[in-house]
């Protein structure tokens, strides 16, 4: 249990002997918002509301609760009854505004926008305005330039509240490891890391061949934190018109950070941080310049950003990428071994209909298999069996034949990753970064 987790369980129990203390009660409401436990948040911001009905934060703490849960009817309701009454705080404009924008009036989203800010320019929300606001650009020469509008920026990502957890990552045992020293045990025990000054976020860059599992595994660190998680891919970020990717990279780290604690997952990451030296085009090396500027959080706070990148071909990543602060940590995430064959399978087969079926007998036949790879087993064979069990009229439950029969039609996809990977590790290994790809193939 995390210090806040714990004052809180300390505060609910001073509540049972003063249920009717409305200072206690609202401390109570806000700080379960703040840990997004937003269901709890709801009781008690009503039960503040039952005990003064005309509490104006207990309502604005209600309609924010509203929002967070998807019921913008009710929060709209809350919303215009504060606007009609009298002079309403600055973030009520702005909540207004953020329902007007999904409910599609976006001028009038953006009108409330505007009326927040005068009362509150400190709620200026950067994220938001990228999708309220046009883009303009120009062409041409100095003598004729043209100034044309770009179509509305599309949402860049929305914060995910992943579910799973490492219980639901079949095996990978030392990524979970190197993931909890430099990620989960700084959130855990922040007061620690301060009182050594050490701060809480920084890079972690997982490798390996596709389908392994990188993606699912970074989803799984947000939710073992109960962190945002924001996922990042090259069409977020890369755009053709000069300047824009830059201010793309920033609004995803603006958005992340105004979030924080989140994991901010950027895949294929050595897309967007390719070498430097290979490059022709100046704008591709602005774009390394700007990411490389952000990781480092020179003109804003990182901390709380916890970065992790997935790619398939890291010597492709520009060496800068590597240097302290960023991301420092290099972890191979290889196919997973025999007993975590045997978890994924365990996993892929919960709560389907299996008869008899042996996941470990499968697990011994499926080596250099990715996770993906096991993904596709499954589907091959429960495909077949839809046949079946449509011709019958009723399910039927799916044996190891079915599975055995599957893994004729198979080869492991990783097999082609490892022939490239084996050249770097073995000619290009200076530093011994692709040590674990040699000890896997079992040349050192």
């Amino acid at each position: 249990m995390s210090p806040k987790e714990e004052a809180l369980q300390n505060l609910l129990e001073a509540l049972q002997f003063s249920p009717d203390n409305l200072p206690l009660r609202m401390h109570i409401a806000d700080s379960l918002y703040g840990l997004n436990r937003f269901e709890e948040a709801e009781e008690h911001y009503r039960k503040a509301l039952e005990i003064r009905p005309n509490n104006k934060t207990a309502k604005i703490g209600l309609a924010h609760v509203f929002h967070k849960l998807g019921k913008n009817s009710a929060a709209f309701v809350i919303v215009e009854e504060l606007l009609n009454d009298g002079t309403p705080p600055a973030k009520v404009f702005l909540l207004h505004a953020n329902l007007l924008y999904e409910s599609g009036d976006k001028t009038a989203a953006r009108e409330e926008y505007e009326k927040a800010l005068v009362l509150d320019k400190d709620l200026k929300d950067l994220h938001f305005e990228s999708k309220l606001k046009s883009r303009t650009t120009s062409y041409g020469s100095d003598e004729g330039k043209v100034s044309v509008d770009l179509p509305d920026e599309e949402e860049i990502g929305e914060i995910e509240k992943p579910k799973i957890t490492f219980e639901d990552v079949g095996g990978m045992d030392k990524v979970k490891e190197e993931i909890e020293i430099k990620i989960i045990s700084p959130l855990k025990f922040p007061d620690l890391y301060k009182a050594y000054g050490k701060k809480i976020g920084g890079g972690i860059l997982m490798y390996g061949p596709p389908g392994c599992g990188k993606t699912h595994l970074a989803r799984a660190t947000a939710g073992e934190v109960k962190a945002g998680f924001l996922s990042v891919g090259i069409n977020d970020i890369l755009d053709m018109w000069m300047g824009n990717s830059e201010k793309n990279l920033h609004q995803i780290f603006e958005l992340a950070r105004n979030q924080a604690p989140c994991v901010l997952f950027f895949d294929e990451v050595d897309a967007l941080g390719a070498s430097r030296t290979d490059m022709k085009r100046s704008g591709g090396r602005s774009t390394i310049n700007q990411f490389l500027s952000e990781m480092d959080g020179i003109d804003n706070n990182n901390e709380g950003v916890l970065i992790l990148g997935a790619t398939n071909t890291p010597w492709n990543l520009d060496v800068a990428f590597r240097r302290p602060g960023r991301f420092d940590r290099f972890i191979f995430v290889a196919p997973p071994d025999e007993s975590a064959r045997k978890s994924i399978l365990d996993i892929l087969l919960k709560d389907k209909p299996t008869d008899g079926v042996n996941t470990a007998k499968i697990a011994k036949k499926t080596q250099d298999f990715s996770g993906a790879d096991l993904k596709s087993l499954i589907d091959i064979a429960i495909e077949g069996k839809l046949r079946e069990s449509m011709r019958a009229g009723k399910p039927i439950p799916l044996s190891q034949r079915d599975l055995t029969d599957a893994l004729k039609k198979l080869r492991p996809s990783t097999k082609e990753w490892f022939q490239t990977a084996k050249n770097y590790a073995m000619y290009a290994n200076d530093s011994g970064l692709y040590d674990d790809i040699l000890k896997y193939l079992k040349l050192k």
